[in-house]
């Protein structure tokens, strides 16, 4: 697993990629791990701050549950919806609650645009190490579609797939 910060510095154009994908949205898709090991998908928003990945639950929702119960989880970016699409990302690995209240008010402070709406009193936040990152693109004209995905330790492999 690695921090953000890390994989950016391993693979800053592919983590380039994927954070503005990230943050071409405010809503993403999140998969957790139920207690009978299904999938759970939830609707979520993550924060980049301070060489990490961010993410924030209501207090004990099923996902927050579900990622202290087991931190694996996956994300997705989000994407337009044909003929606009252009790509999207996604990533995957482990979820880490943080309770230190100072840390949690630090990572609030870097909410782009400020503090739209103060926190709740109890809520759950998480740092997200990531073990994998996938970009897909389309690139112009729309030859082929490229996947790239990085894994932690392993690089950044790119597949340029017919269509």
């Amino acid at each position: 697993m690695a921090r953000w910060e890390d994989f950016a510095r391993e693979a800053p154009e592919m983590a380039g990629e994927v954070g503005r994908r990230f943050r071409a949205r405010t809503h993403h898709m999140l998969a957790t791990v139920r207690p009978d090991g299904a999938p759970r998908i939830s609707g979520t928003e993550v924060l980049f701050a301070f060489g990490e990945l961010w993410l924030g639950s209501m207090w004990r929702s099923p996902k927050a549950r579900d990622l202290i119960r087991d931190g694996r989880y996956a994300l997705h970016s989000g994407s337009d919806d044909p003929p606009a699409w252009t790509g999207d990302a996604k990533v995957a690995g482990r979820a880490v609650e943080v309770t230190d209240p100072e840390r949690i008010a630090a990572v609030m402070a870097t909410r782009p645009g400020g503090e739209v709406e103060p926190a709740p009193a109890r809520f759950h936040m998480f740092r997200l190490e990531v073990a994998e990152a996938i970009a897909l693109s389309l690139p112009d004209p729309p030859e082929h579609l490229v996947a790239a995905r990085w894994r932690a330790g392993r690089g950044v492999d790119v597949r340029h797939l017919d269509p």
